[in-house]
């Protein structure tokens, strides 16, 4: 359901839908882009490009986080190792054997579409797609797993 910015007319917030991987902005226009656990969700590579793309071109500062692929545990799925086995795999065990499947009996055409919307990143790919940031990790286990990244860049404002 879609926010209804006039039902909180305290907040004097405005709702912009759009394509995220090919925003009607000028560049810089904005001091900040923020995506918490959002471009893990955008399927290919390349869509990810774009996204990251898009982001750094629109905004002064840049605030991306992401849970990182080197981790055992999956988030989304709340399993471990899930994500490292083949999709067709993993479309048969997420009906099986995590918690979102066994609650709410994910159909088969949904267990298809959580295996091909979700594509995590690794700590390299964060930084291909961020040359722009520095990218921070935060640790599982310090210095030994990693649970995300998150690439950030400052405005340059004090």
């Amino acid at each position: 359901m879609p926010f209804d910015p006039s039902k909180y007319p305290d907040l004097h917030l405005s709702v912009l839908v759009g394509d995220e991987c090919s925003m009607d902005f000028k560049d810089a226009e904005y001091d900040i882009a923020y995506s918490n656990s959002v471009i893990e969700h955008l399927s290919t590579w390349d869509r990810q490009k774009q996204f990251a793309g898009e982001m750094q071109r629109v905004a002064n500062g840049v605030w991306c986080q992401t849970p990182a692929f080197e981790c055992p545990i999956k988030p989304h799925y709340m399993t471990l190792f899930m994500h490292w086995l083949p999709k067709r795999l993993q479309r048969m065990l997420i009906r099986r054997f995590t918690p979102m499947g066994l609650i709410s009996r994910l159909s088969p055409h949904m267990a298809d579409r959580w295996v091909a919307e979700t594509r995590l990143l690794s700590f390299r790919e964060m930084k291909r797609l961020f040359p722009s940031c520095k990218i921070r990790i935060e640790w599982l286990i310090p210095f030994l797993i990693p649970k995300s990244y998150i690439a950030i860049r400052g405005t340059g404002r004090q």
